[in-house]
């Protein structure tokens, strides 16, 4: 197999930052001559430069957008952003499509990184994505979503060329041209880039208080040849298993900790979205679904949990996170969600099973611990089973908690047998 010339898309505003975008391009060639570097600009104007490969209006028409030059300046800020991801997402799919870029790049502030980001979180998780920006020493979820995006924080702001900016692109540079050439090497070794593995890939979710269990599972079923992916239940954490679902990088999802539609229900930190427990449901994979840490909602320090929840049974389960008890009605209507969302979306029902732990759904949520309440945990099980009744999903109900190896190595055993019946 012939090996492939290394080539590394750098996105940008080039209109606002082209000095500092030339000076990203010189320090890849510095690095190694021999790389193809593509210049993408994703900026209001379009600028004149010998080394932009692609330039602003190739982007915006991609974007579909219809009318003049003068019709697109005028845009707001905001249209403009949207029009330009659109186009951008579009040029850099085809480049990644056909082969013809291994790595990308790029260099903003919030809203080259919102341009950027967006055009990152299309392409596939361990395509390499670095962005260096200036809002990387804050809150990133929004960019990075459940992507693998690598931001590196600026320190200065990207707007001219100085010592400290200059250091930090240097670094940036060496680390994608490292990321593409490591990603070239598995593609001419394997014939695609992405992670290798003949076993067949098996999502859990985890949680501190399931961890027990989900451990026992994860290696029963590496035990018998399977690729085990556990995922931390924190909101990306879901929404990450879903993605690798919806790449078809999975072959089946044990699903045992849905804490997060507890703070989806009750605003805690860890929600993920309206999605969550969607995409196994409708790939038509084999899932086991539980109730794992339902017993809670989690929400930041103690004195940030809202005053509705403070005469609640709490827990401080680090100086960041306290944890709420869920209540009967919560309970109730999170069994309904779940019930519901699986009912609309499986295309596969005898595909799907739900098991409910009926001896505690958290390792707090045992006798004689803090969060035990067996009218809550019946009150989720019932509404479970009621809005089931009469589907294709089975409910299983095990006299244990969701801790119990026992428990644990029956789930993964039985998840085993719903992939073979799926051949």
């Amino acid at each position: 197999m012939s090996s492939r010339r290394t080539s590394i898309a750098v996105v940008g505003t080039f209109d606002t930052k082209l000095d500092e975008f030339l000076y990203l391009r010189s320090q890849i060639l510095e690095d190694d001559s021999s790389i193809n570097v593509i210049l993408i600009d994703a900026g209001r104007s379009v600028v004149q430069h010998e080394a932009v490969t692609i330039k602003q209006d190739e982007v915006a028409k991609a974007s579909g957008f219809q009318g003049f030059e003068n019709d697109f300046m005028s845009l707001p800020r905001g249209d403009l952003v949207k029009t330009m991801i659109k186009g951008a997402v579009k040029v850099v799919g085809r480049l990644k499509d056909r082969d013809e870029i291994h790595g990308i790049i790029s260099l903003g502030g919030s809203g080259g990184t919102s341009i950027a980001s967006a055009v990152m979180r299309e392409l596939p998780v361990t395509f390499p994505k670095l962005i260096v920006s200036t809002v990387a020493s804050g809150d990133v979820s929004s960019y990075v979503a459940e992507t693998d995006i690598t931001m590196m924080y600026s320190v200065v702001d990207i707007a001219g060329l100085n010592e400290v900016l200059k250091a930090v692109v240097q670094t940036a540079a060496a680390a994608i041209v490292g990321m593409a050439k490591a990603y070239v090497k598995k593609l001419n070794n394997n014939g695609h880039g992405d992670i290798k593995t003949t076993k067949k890939g098996i999502g859990i979710t985890m949680f501190g208080v399931t961890t027990k269990g989900v451990n026992a599972a994860r290696k029963w079923l590496e035990s018998h040849g399977f690729e085990v992916y556990v995922f931390h239940a924190t909101g990306s954490g879901g929404r990450s298993m879903e993605r690798l679902v919806k790449e078809n990088r999975l072959h089946g999802i044990l699903d045992l900790t849905t804490t997060e539609l507890a703070d989806e229900l009750a605003g805690g930190v860890f929600s993920a979205d309206s999605s969550r427990l969607t995409a196994a449901a409708k790939a038509g994979i084999p899932q086991i679904v539980s109730v794992g840490a339902l017993d809670m909602v989690n929400f930041g320090p103690k004195d940030a949990v809202p005053k509705k929840f403070q005469e609640r049974r709490l827990i401080e389960h680090n100086p960041s996170i306290t944890l709420v008890r869920t209540t009967k009605e919560e309970c109730e209507e999170l069994g309904n969600r779940i019930a519901q969302r699986l009912k609309e979306n499986c295309i596969r029902p005898d595909l799907t099973e739900v098991w409910l732990p009926l001896r505690g759904v958290s390792a707090l949520d045992i006798e004689g611990q803090a969060f035990y309440d067996t009218l809550a945990d019946n009150a989720l099980f019932k509404a479970i089973k009621t809005s089931l009744d009469g589907s294709e999903i089975s409910v299983k109900e095990l006299d244990t908690d969701i801790n119990d190896p026992s428990w644990s190595e029956s789930i993964a055993k039985r998840l085993s047998e719903l992939i073979e019946l799926k051949g």
